[in-house]
């Protein structure tokens, strides 16, 4: 049997100290067939040149490469545009400060070949990383798990965008990513658990790299995008309790980032909806029971 090739997409925004190393662990997957494209998304410091002196290897190493340095446009209009040069069976993307295990690759193709058709994406467990590239945490999976839409937009998830190998083919036929959302990944969930569903499995796939430098911007704009997507998806039976588990998540986070206005905090919760507030409240009290 010819093994699928693969596809692997490197969007790159101002890594200038860990882009190479993330290139080196495409380069070094145990799995051969593979292409790979880099898009330079406006950097301001010097990581084109780091990607630039490592064309030759990568020429060298994948069935076919390219490397496209242009202005700003975003992650999802870099995704897109990867996917229209991708010639792959199955579709990887890494962020070019994050690092692949070395048998990542082979590993979900061979979990893939086992699977029934409508599982489109699989995903695995991550080690935690420095900056200094030292293993600092897991996120680990401890079983195997199969997702469908309703888990993913109730937020009862464990997906780890940095371990997805997707079926290219699903992605082309929800559409694409959409240019505008801020969390895109999530929202690519959603549309293919629409047709079909999403298996998690214990391997750990990749080292995702956690910066010391995140803000409080940055927490403001994951709630901003929790909701945004959310937005996008009104029509659903379960959007009321779906709202109020981005309200309830996006407090929660703002309550252990600062002990400020907690009690306003709280009382907004309630006043956006008392029964699921209460409902949330008292399976937390059972959970520690």
């Amino acid at each position: 049997m010819i093994a699928p090739l693969v596809s692997i997409v490197i969007p790159c925004y101002n890594h200038e100290y860990f882009v190479q190393d993330c290139i080196l662990s495409v380069i070094d997957q145990t799995y051969q067939n593979i292409e790979l494209i880099i898009i330079d998304d406006g950097s301001h410091d010097d990581s084109i040149k780091i990607i630039q002196e490592m064309l030759q290897i990568c020429k060298q190493r994948f069935v076919r490469f390219e490397f496209r340095c242009r202005p700003n446009k975003g992650l999802s209009a870099t995704l897109n545009e990867a996917l229209e040069w991708c010639q792959g069976e199955y579709y990887s993307t890494i962020a070019s400060d994050d690092i692949l295990v070395v048998d990542k690759i082979e590993k979900q193709i061979n979990i893939f070949l086992k699977q029934d058709k409508d599982i489109l994406a699989i995903m695995g467990s991550a080690y935690l990383i420095d900056e200094n590239n030292e293993v600092i945490g897991s996120n680990e999976i401890s079983e195997d798990i199969i997702y469908s839409f309703d888990e993913i937009f109730m937020h009862q998830h464990r997906l780890l965008a940095p371990t997805q190998l997707i079926k290219i083919q699903a992605i082309k036929d929800v559409g694409g990513y959409k240019n505008d959302m801020i969390i895109e990944d999530w929202y690519m969930w959603l549309k293919l658990t629409k047709i079909g569903k999403i298996l998690v499995v214990p391997d750990f796939f990749v080292k995702y790299r956690q910066h010391e430098n995140n803000t409080i911007r940055q927490l403001e704009k994951m709630h901003e995008g929790r909701l945004q997507l959310i937005s996008q998806f009104q029509h659903e039976k379960l959007y009321d309790k779906a709202l109020f588990n981005v309200y309830w998540i996006n407090s929660m986070e703002d309550l252990r980032l600062s002990s400020k206005n907690k009690i306003k905090t709280v009382f907004e919760l309630f006043i956006k909806s008392p029964n699921l507030f209460f409902h949330k409240v008292f399976k937390k009290i059972k959970e520690k029971i």
